[in-house]
């Protein structure tokens, strides 16, 4: 059960996308919620916030004052009301002060928006984002636009039935009981890596005998990219959020390399939720 919610925020639109959604699962699951800014400084101020007097003290209180002001602005959103929020500023890198933040205070899981207008190609390759994901050790959920009255009727996990998917798929699937939500597991099968229909039904049978759990609605997809066929078989299922887990670079570029057409950037608005392998 989700106890602690953390969602960093640098303020943005998308950003506050992701805070909107956050609030409305800290209520769903009677959570609390931290809100995370991270602020990376030049080391001469991030010693005068050490002790180190040397520096300009009024530059560092600058962004703490900055930060405070825009955090009053989201406690006074009507859909924040009723939570239990903690508010933090860090001087510290995005990636490392957000994943220790998470880790000291037993955060369940992570809450972001993600930037810019090129979709997954952005989500997952260089962004801030993309570098939690990549190391978090819990799941991370990213946002891609506003959803004013947030729901998962529908989740997708995306899989290609190796070992290493076995926890994120009971994770998975957990997550989406918790939101009654209905839950598929789809294997997209490629040109490239093409496998037959007989032993990919074989491999599934294999996989949840494993999993110990009742069968689970699957599908194979057939497209030219499994990148593709993911998107492509969410938008046929109009799924809500896709899932998939992940071990790093090895995980993602599994999943999301090469660049991605502009139809299948549009379709990356959906939600997706990482699980760490």
């Amino acid at each position: 059960m989700i106890k602690k919610l953390l969602l960093p925020t640098d303020f943005s639109e998308q950003a506050t996308y992701a805070f909107e959604v956050a609030c409305q699962l800290a209520k769903q699951y009677d959570a609390q919620l931290h809100l995370i800014h991270m602020v990376e400084l030049p080391y001469s101020l991030i010693d005068v916030i050490d002790g180190n007097h040397n520096a300009q003290l009024p530059e560092a209180l600058f962004f703490m004052k900055l930060a405070q002001q825009n955090f009053e602005k989201l406690r006074a959103e009507k859909y924040a009301s009723d939570i239990e929020l903690f508010e933090h500023v860090k001087f510290n890198s995005i990636q490392s002060g957000i994943l220790d933040y998470a880790e000291e205070h037993e955060i369940d899981i992570i809450i972001m928006g993600s930037h810019g207008s090129s979709g997954f190609e952005e989500l997952f390759i260089g962004s801030n984002t993309e570098k939690i994901v990549r190391h978090s050790k819990i799941p991370v959920f990213v946002i891609k636009k506003r959803h004013v009255n947030f729901k998962i009727n529908s989740l997708i996990f995306a899989t290609d039935l190796e070992n290493d998917n076995l926890k994120p798929v009971i994770q998975a699937l957990e997550f989406a009981q918790t939101q009654k939500a209905e839950f598929k597991m789809v294997y997209v099968n490629t040109p490239d890596r093409f496998e037959t229909t007989e032993k990919i039904q074989a491999l599934f049978k294999e996989f949840v005998q494993k999993l110990q759990i009742e069968t689970p609605h699957f599908e194979i997809f057939n497209d030219l990219k499994v990148e593709r066929g993911i998107m492509n078989y969410a938008k046929s299922q109009k799924a809500d959020l896709i899932a998939i887990g992940t071990h790093g670079r090895k995980g993602l570029a599994h999943f999301f390399n090469g660049s991605l057409s502009e139809g299948l950037v549009n379709h990356a608005k959906r939600p997706v939720l990482t699980f760490k392998i």
